[in-house]
């Protein structure tokens, strides 16, 4: 039997939001989330957070190479963009009218 404490916590970020980065070294920069890692409370930002990577030398690439990719940014550095103001905003979560938990924008009320 699974304990509580054993579930992770919901999260206000989902793959396919627009966030913009509220700290940090790419502080400003807005982009997509392509990944989110729940387990470290983590995700991947489509443009943000640039880090260099070197790729071993392999049968397809007998040179090897250095390549650019994101790397993970917490999540308590990203907000969520509201689509109806395309300004960063708070999340919430409050009943539809089906009677189901949805995230709302704190700013506009709008659900997202």
């Amino acid at each position: 039997m699974k304990n509580v404490a054993d579930k992770p916590a919901k999260l206000h970020i989902k793959k396919g939001d627009t966030v913009k980065v509220i700290s940090g070294n790419s502080k400003g920069q807005t982009g997509t989330i392509l990944r989110v890692l729940v387990d470290k409370q983590r995700a991947v930002v489509e443009g943000v957070n640039m880090i260099t990577k070197h790729v071993k030398p392999s049968a397809a690439n007998p040179q090897g190479s250095l390549e650019k990719r994101e790397g993970t940014i917490h999540i308590s550095n990203l907000m969520v963009i509201d689509s109806a103001t395309n300004e960063p905003s708070r999340i919430g979560r409050k009943l539809n009218d089906k009677g189901k938990l949805q995230r709302f924008s704190k700013k506009s009320g709008n659900f997202i």
